[in-house]
C-alpha cells in the first residue's frame, strides 16, 4: 500500500515539474502536429478527421410553425470554434501579457523597451519583403503577414534547453521582442485580415469597451463585470468583420491590474484573522469547521490583493499552454498529402506564385535579418545598448529563434486565403520553416558557445 501511495506522489511530482518546464509546451505542441499529420493522412482516419472538423456547432432555434429560424453563432463548426472562439482566450492571454511588459515588464521604459521593439519592427518587415518579393502580382500576394510572427513557446523553449550557454540578457530580449511581436502581429490582423466591416456593430462594441474602461477608472475590481462585456464584444466583433480574436487583445488591456485591497489593509486583515485562527483552536484535529472559515477568507483576502489581470494570466496560462494550444495545432496542423510534389517548397507556378518560397525563406532568412539589422542599427546608432553580456554573433544566433513561426503564422495563414491548396502549401512551409529556423538557431548557439569557451 505504502509503495503505492509513494509511487503516485513520485507521478504526481513528476507530473507538475513537466508542466512547469519552460520547454514543455513546445514539446506538446510538436506531439500534436505529429497526430494532426497522421489523422490527415492515414486512409483509415483522414475522411472522419476532416468530418469532424467540419461538424455544425450553431445553435439553431426554430418556432413550430417556422416563422422564426434563429441560428447562433452563423457557420460555426469545430475548426471555426477553435479559430474563433478558443483562440480568443489565447489572445486574451497575449494581451494580459503584452499589459504586464508595458506597465511594469520589459517594455516600461523607453530605454528598455525600444531594441526589442525595433528589433520586432525588423523582424516583421523583412519577411514580408522576402515573401512579397516571391508573390507580388498573383494569387498568394494576401499571405505576406504569414513568417512576420514568432511564436514564443517553442523560442523560449529550445533557449531553456541551451542551458547557460546563451546569457540571460538576451533571453530577456528574446522573451520582450515575442511580446513585441505578438503586439505587431495583432495589429496586423485586425488591420488587414478581416473581412467587411459592418461599423454599427464595430461601435456598439468600442461603447461597452469605453463603458468598461470608465468603470476601470472608477475603481471596480469584480470580475463579474469584466466578464459579461467580454462575451458582448466577442460576439459584436465575431458579427462585425474584424477578427473576434482581437475582441480577446481589446478586453486584456481593459482588465484592471490594480489589486483590490491595498497592503495597509491586507496587513491589517490578516493579522485578524491569524489571532482568530488561534482563539478558535480546541481539541479536534486542526483546521476545525470555525478556522477552515477563517481559512478561506485568508484565501480570498490574499487573491484581492493581487490584481485581477495578473490571477486571470496565472490561472489561464496552463489551460492555454496544454489544452487550446495543443487543440488549435490538432485542427490547423493536418495537412493532406496528396504528393511529394506537394511538400515541394521550391515550387511556383505563373499567376499563383509560391507561397512554399515566401513563407520558409520569410521564417529561415528574413526573420533572423530582419532582428539583427534592426538590433545593430539601434545599437549603432545610440539608440539602444547591447544586451549585458551578449556579442553579435550570439545575437545572430538567438535571432535565428525568431525565425519559429508556427502557432501565430497557422492562424494568419487560415485567414490570408480561401483557397484550400494555398493554405495547406502555407502550412507545409510553415512547419518545415520552423523547424529549420529552431535547428540553425541551436546550432550556432552551440557552435558560437562552444568558440567562446575555446578562446577562454
Amino acid at each position: 500500500m505504502y509503495g503505492w501511495v509513494r509511487s503516485r506522489h513520485m507521478i504526481g511530482v513528476r507530473g507538475r515539474n513537466f508542466t512547469e518546464a519552460p520547454w514543455a509546451g513546445g514539446v506538446i505542441l510538436i506531439v500534436c502536429v505529429i497526430i494532426a499529420m497522421l489523422l490527415a493522412n492515414l486512409p483509415v482516419t483522414k475522411c472522419y478527421y476532416h468530418d469532424f472538423l467540419e461538424t455544425d456547432l450553431s445553435l439553431l432555434v426554430r418556432s413550430p410553425d417556422g416563422l422564426i429560424n434563429w441560428m447562433f453563432p452563423r457557420g460555426m463548426n469545430v475548426e471555426t470554434f477553435v479559430n474563433d472562439c478558443l483562440m480568443v482566450i489565447f489572445f486574451f492571454t497575449v494581451g494580459l501579457e503584452i499589459k504586464r511588459e508595458i506597465v511594469n515588464g520589459q517594455l516600461s521604459t523607453v530605454r528598455r523597451a525600444i531594441l526589442p521593439v525595433l528589433a520586432a519592427a525588423g523582424g516583421m518587415l523583412a519577411p514580408a519583403l522576402i515573401f512579397t518579393l516571391f508573390n507580388h502580382g498573383t494569387m498568394a500576394a494576401n499571405g505576406w503577414g504569414i513568417p512576420t510572427a514568432t511564436d514564443i513557446a517553442f523560442a523560449i523553449g529550445i533557449l531553456s534547453i541551451l542551458g547557460d550557454r546563451v546569457p540571460v540578457s538576451l533571453k530577456i530580449f528574446l522573451t520582450a521582442l515575442a511580446v513585441a511581436d505578438d503586439l505587431g502581429a495583432i495589429l496586423v490582423i485586425a488591420l488587414f485580415y478581416g473581412g467587411h466591416v459592418q461599423i454599427d456593430l464595430l461601435l456598439i462594441a468600442l461603447v461597452i469597451m469605453l463603458a468598461v474602461y470608465f468603470m476601470n477608472k472608477m475603481g471596480e475590481k469584480r470580475m463579474i463585470f469584466y466578464l459579461i462585456p467580454a462575451i458582448v464584444i466577442w460576439g459584436l466583433f465575431y458579427y462585425s468583420g474584424v477578427h473576434s480574436t482581437i475582441s480577446g487583445v481589446a478586453m486584456a488591456l481593459l482588465i484592471p491590474m490594480e489589486p483590490r485591497y491595498s497592503k495597509e489593509y491586507y496587513t491589517h486583515k490578516m493579522r485578524s484573522l491569524k489571532l482568530l485562527i488561534l482563539q478558535a483552536e480546541n481539541e479536534e484535529t486542526f483546521p476545525n469547521e470555525e478556522q477552515r472559515f477563517y481559512l478561506r477568507r485568508m484565501n480570498r483576502l490574499t487573491a484581492n490583493s493581487m490584481g485581477m489581470s495578473y490571477r486571470l494570466e496565472h490561472a489561464l496560462t496552463p489551460y492555454v499552454t496544454f489544452l487550446i494550444m495543443p487543440v488549435f495545432a490538432l485542427a490547423n496542423a493536418g495537412v493532406e498529402i496528396s504528393s511529394l510534389e506537394y511538400i515541394n517548397i521550391f515550387h511556383y507556378s505563373a499567376g499563383v506564385g509560391s507561397v512554399g518560397m515566401g513563407v520558409f525563406f520569410g521564417l529561415l532568412i528574413g526573420k533572423p535579418l530582419g532582428i539583427f539589422l534592426a538590433s545593430w542599427a539601434a545599437v549603432r546608432s545610440g539608440l539602444a545598448e547591447m544586451p549585458a553580456g551578449a556579442n553579435w554573433k550570439m545575437l545572430l544566433a538567438v535571432a535565428c529563434l525568431g525565425g519559429i513561426g508556427f502557432t501565430m503564422s497557422l492562424f494568419v495563414d487560415s485567414l490570408a486565403y480561401t483557397d484550400v491548396d494555398l493554405i495547406d502549401r502555407g502550412k507545409i512551409a510553415i512547419l518545415m520553416g520552423s523547424v529549420a529556423a529552431a535547428i540553425l538557431g541551436s546550432l550556432l548557439i552551440m557552435f558560437f558557445s562552444k568558440s567562446k569557451e575555446i578562446k577562454q
